[in-house]
Formats: C-alpha cells, sequence, structure tokens
C-alpha cells in the first residue's frame, strides 16, 4: 500500500517554494513521516525573507492632514463708531471648509448670525461675506450707544477658536476749530468753522447762535454768509461775519440737526485794545515787581539797623 504525506506548515511569511517542499510521497508510512519532519525543521530554521531593494525604498503613501481654520488678524480688534452711522466688526477665517462661521455678542451671549443667515429680530445685524471669499464681517446700521461692548467672531472647530472685536460708539459731536476764546479787531472778519463727525448720515440742517438768537443773516447789518459742505468725511458749516463790530462779540453755538452742539467765546476789541489775558498777565508782572522793590529796601533797612546796633 501507498501512504502519501502532505503537510503544511502557518508562517508569519508566505513562501511558496517553502510550502511546494512540504508535500512528501512515500510508499513507507515511516520513511513518509521522518521526511515530512525533515522539512519542517528546513523551513523553521530558514530566515524570514527580505524585501527587496525596490520595495524597501519605495516611500508610503500618506494622506495629508486637513487644513485646520484660522484667523488672519489682520483688522483692528477696537472700532469706533458714531451714533447713526454704520459699524462694520472685520473677519477673516482662512481653510473654514465645511466649518460655521458665527457671530456672538458678548453681554447677553446670543448668537447674532452663522453662517450666512441671522438669528436676531434686529434688523439692523447683518452678515457680510461675498461668496468665495474668507470674509464674514458683521456689520451694524444706525448704531446706538447700547451696542457699544465685545462681539466674537467663533469657528465651531474642536475645540472651538473666537477672536473678539470690542465696539466703542461715541455720542455725535460738533467741533468748532481754534480755541474757547476768539479775539478779533473791529472792523475784520469773524470766520468760525464747525465739523459734525457724522458720516453715514449727515445732519440735514446746521444753526448758528449768537447768545440764545438765531444768527439772522439777511438782518440789515449784512455782511454775514454761512456755507456748508458736506463730504465723506463728514459736514463742515463756516459762518463768516464781515466788518466786526463791538454788538457782534458773544457766545456763538453751532447746532447741528443730529449731534451735540459746540460753542466758542468771541470778543470784538477795538483798535489798541488787548485781550484781557494779557492785561492780567501785564498787571501781575507789575505786581511782582512791587514785591520784589518792597523787599529789597526791607532788607535795606534790617541790614542797616544791624550796623547802627554795633
Amino acid at each position: 500500500m501507498i501512504y502519501q504525506c502532505t503537510q503544511r506548515v502557518s508562517l508569519k511569511w508566505e513562501d511558496e517554494e517553502m510550502v511546494k517542499k512540504m508535500k512528501c510521497h512515500s510508499s513507507v508510512p515511516m520513511l513518509a513521516l521522518l521526511s515530512c519532519f525533515s522539512l519542517l525543521s528546513q523551513v523553521l530554521s530558514s530566515p524570514p525573507p527580505q524585501p527587496t531593494a525596490s520595495e524597501a525604498d519605495r516611500p508610503v503613501a500618506r494622506e495629508p492632514a486637513p487644513y485646520r481654520p484660522f484667523f488672519d488678524d489682520v483688522s483692528p480688534r477696537n472700532v469706533t463708531a458714531v451714533v447713526g452711522q454704520s459699524a462694520v466688526l472685520h473677519c477673516r477665517v482662512k481653510h473654514v471648509g465645511d466649518r460655521t462661521v458665527s457671530w456672538m455678542r458678548k453681554r447677553d451671549l446670543h448668537i447674532l448670525t452663522s453662517n450666512i443667515y441671522t438669528y436676531t429680530g434686529d434688523g439692523r445685524f447683518s452678515v457680510i461675506h461675498p461668496d468665495p471669499s474668507d470674509d464674514w464681517n458683521l456689520k451694524i446700521e444706525y448704531v446706538q450707544k447700547r451696542d457699544s461692548g465685545i462681539y466674537e467672531c467663533q469657528v465651531n472647530t474642536e475645540p472651538k477658536i473666537n477672536m473678539a472685536i470690542h465696539l466703542n460708539v461715541e455720542a455725535a459731536q460738533a467741533n468748532i476749530w481754534g480755541p474757547e476764546d476768539v479775539y478779533v479787531k473791529k472792523g475784520s472778519t469773524i470766520s468760525l468753522t464747525c465739523t459734525v463727525n457724522v458720516h453715514s448720515t449727515p445732519p440735514s440742517s446746521v444753526h448758528w447762535y449768537q447768545g440764545s438768537s438765531v444768527v439772522d443773516f439777511d438782518s440789515p447789518r449784512g455782511g454775514i454768509s454761512l456755507e456748508t459742505e458736506k463730504t465723506a468725511s463728514g459736514t463742515t458749516s463756516k459762518l463768516l461775519v464781515t466788518k466786526a463790530s463791538l454788538t457782534d462779540s458773544g457766545n456763538y453755538t453751532c447746532v447741528p440737526s443730529n449731534a451735540n452742539p459746540a460753542s466758542v467765546y468771541v470778543h470784538v476789541l477795538n483798535a489798541g485794545e488787548y485781550p484781557a489775558a494779557m492785561q492780567h498777565g501785564e498787571h501781575g508782572g507789575s505786581s511782582s515787581s512791587s514785591v520784589g522793590q518792597l523787599s529789597c529796601h526791607f532788607l535795606v533797612l534790617i541790614l542797616l539797623s544791624l550796623m547802627m546796633a554795633r
């Protein structure tokens, strides 16, 4: 009778040649068994196959790590706006991918916008995102003092990232160029320039007052004119009063329709007359000189008294 012995050995590597050697044929059972054990010992004692040079040097393909969103921090962290103007808070996010950019008002933790959608009943708030830009800017129209505070631009990464911007809202204010006291000679021209720091919604009118009375440009006196200019930088109103007389002295106030007023005091002086401040200065100098002279005389008297006592 012919016996056939076929054996496989499980290894950590695969070698078809070695597996073929594991097949042994013999007509005698004992000889077949010995042959199988001999081949088994050869397989176990042989070193594992080494990879070829081309396989070892071949680079392993790796997927590139995903880009993480980050803020392109080039915008100001402090923004100032005037009551009635529009304010824009800038937020630029790089590699936003499928993440969501939101704006939150810090004082009440209210989510104002998410993506391009607005989540507040206040229609003054909106997000400006020109597709496909990286900008997610928050716009607030007709800002009020109550809008002052911190606003956060957020990205829903893990962990979440945010950038805080402080909005400062100032009251609309008129300003008259120059000092609070203006001195002009009688017969010269009084020139007062008033500016208003409201840009987006300029004042509908600017009135001038002398004391409590509105400056009358059609008065019999004549020589009074007003120049008003509205530009992107604001509103400018210039009052001109020619051939100034003593009655033109007084408090002048610039009153815009949508801003706080500003005032200066105009002093019209006669020829040869000096401002009161300068006169006070001269008087002060004379007093100091008199005090100095008295002190000197007093010291002389003391010295004479000492000499006579000897």
